[in-house]
């Protein structure tokens, strides 16, 4: 076919899949030849700039995943099933399966690398009879998982300033509103760059991928100078059951979800692919390149964290509610040392939120954009000028800000959205590569690739969704065998209910105005 392109920045007689020698020729609005090429096979309209590159956007997904930073924030899960000895290991099958699991992705992101992500990768690669169906459900858990991603990471910002002023001030006494001022505050922190500081954005989180490797190494070093270590083998093979499962493998099976947390986000590279330069090579490099390094760092420090903890039982109960806080104060015996830190990772905290606000809007406004959600024209409108979704920018502030509010009345469900994020997002993971693995079985068309899992493809798709499937299943399983009403996984319950209601929305109304992206899309 031929591609007509629209307001092409170059001008050139030949558009064919094998020019690569155009693709050096950079428009700031419409990006290489290839770009033109891949927006017009979907049938895409180029509204944003093009202004991320290779390591400005590795940034942005390296700190918004904050592998090595989650190992110290959010390791209190498989401490109680597994111990030490089941995230040490439990780790590296988890670094393993999103290895593979964020292969397949970068191969699909490399055949449409659209905003849409995962549910425009379902349409296009769905059965026939099943495309609308489930690219709508995929474009709900997405926004659904993002939304929940923004407020996910907001809450600990707050709640670690928190667990800072209580160990510089122990007569302070954290209340539940102060902690949700503190989330409205980081996500207006977010909205700023992601608006007034819109143009500068790339060259930020190019910045911030230098911060995240210097933290890494100024809390590293200091935990290994001035900490007393245990020997390897009370970490490697020191297995717990404290949930009350009745089984140490049992436990460290469901002790996995502490790595899984610090590995979900690595789409959210593709939902910024329209405003990457050559996005169908960079994208899929930037999104291995980040799995790759984030998840050494994190294992390095997760190794460092267990070997210089202490006791497990003291940390755990510090009154500062975070395990991190006490081992920084117990290593250094010092105040400022460990508030120093903790603002390290405090900041880094918030620099996640930058790239959560920047992939939940983009992803409302895609899924917008292709009918999927109510009032779409709004969420779908970018601002002449500022060429940004400033509506969904907007909207994602004041979703986070009412969910927010769910942490005054109850911490118990706010802290649901934790896995219900984590469900969602590992949902349309499944479904967009049990797609792409159905296509490939059936023989059916694939568009070309420049970045291709080639003969291997099936064997990682089919690895990916049997991995992909039993993280899902073990997202809804509650923190310990004796279930209360505090520690009752409610997130099954919300995660359900949304479902059900977008599945009645489906049928009553979205069926109506929805076709899905593959309408769009144009056979080579």
């Amino acid at each position: 076919m031929d591609y007509k392109l629209d307001t092409p920045p170059v001008e050139s007689d030949d558009l064919s899949v094998n020019n690569e020698n155009h693709d050096s020729q950079v428009s700031k609005k419409y990006g290489t030849i290839s770009d033109q090429r891949d927006m017009e096979r979907m049938g895409k309209k180029q509204e944003m700039k093009r202004g991320f590159g290779f390591f400005s956007i590795v940034g942005f997904t390296c700190v918004l995943m904050s592998t090595w930073e989650s190992q110290l924030s959010g390791g209190s899960f498989g401490l109680n099933n597994g111990g030490p000895g089941g995230l040490a290991w439990m780790y590296l099958i988890a670094y393993t399966g999103f290895l593979i699991a964020v292969a397949c992705m970068a191969e699909m992101a490399s055949m449409a690398p659209t905003t849409g992500g995962q549910y425009h990768w379902v349409s296009e690669f769905s059965p026939k009879r099943y495309q609308k169906f489930l690219s709508y459900v995929s474009g709900w858990l997405l926004v659904l998982g993002w939304q929940a991603g923004v407020a996910i990471n907001s809450y600990l910002a707050g709640t670690e300033v928190q667990g800072l002023i209580i160990l510089n001030y122990p007569e302070y006494t954290p209340e539940r509103w102060h902690g949700t001022l503190m989330m409205i505050a980081v996500v207006i922190i977010a909205v700023i760059f992601n608006t007034l500081l819109i143009k500068k954005l790339p060259v930020i989180e190019g910045t911030i991928l230098l911060l995240h490797i210097i933290g890494f190494f100024a809390i590293l070093i200091p935990l290994w100078v001035t900490s007393p270590r245990k020997p390897p083998s009370e970490v490697f093979f020191n297995f717990q059951d404290n949930g009350g499962w009745g089984s140490v493998a049992g436990a460290c099976v469901l002790g996995i979800l502490s790595p899984v947390f610090s590995f979900i986000g690595p789409d959210s590279a593709a939902h910024m692919s329209e405003e990457i330069k050559d996005a169908s090579v960079v994208l899929p490099r930037a999104m291995m390149g980040t799995a790759l390094l984030n998840g050494a760092m994190g294992y390095v420090m997760l190794i460092s964290y267990l070997i210089c903890m202490g006791n497990i039982e003291e940390v755990t109960k510090s009154p500062t509610g975070f395990p991190f806080i006490q081992v920084f104060y117990n290593s250094t015996q010092s105040h400022a040392g460990a508030s120093i830190m903790t603002s390290i990772l405090i900041v880094m905290c918030i620099c996640g939120s930058v790239s959560n606000v920047a992939t939940a809007s983009r992803e409302m406004f895609a899924f917008a954009r292709d009918r999927g959600m109510p009032f779409s024209d709004f969420l779908s409108y970018v601002r002449p000028g500022w060429d940004i979704p400033l509506n969904a920018i907007l909207v994602t502030l004041v979703i986070c800000s009412l969910l927010s509010l769910i942490n005054i009345g109850s911490s118990v469900a706010f802290n649901a959205l934790v896995s219900l994020g984590v469900a969602a997002l590992v949902g349309s993971y499944i479904i967009s590569t049990a797609c792409i693995l159905h296509r490939r079985l059936s023989g059916g068309y694939l568009p070309p690739a420049r970045w291709s899992l080639g003969r291997w493809g099936v064997t990682l798709n089919a690895i990916a969704v049997v991995y992909l499937s039993l993280v899902f299943a073990i997202c809804f399983f509650p923190p310990s065998r004796e279930v209360t009403v505090e520690g009752m996984q409610w997130s099954s319950l919300i995660f359900g209910s949304v479902v059900i209601f977008s599945t009645i929305y489906y049928f009553i109304y979205g069926r109506k105005v929805y076709d899905g992206p593959v309408v769009l899309v144009k056979q080579i």
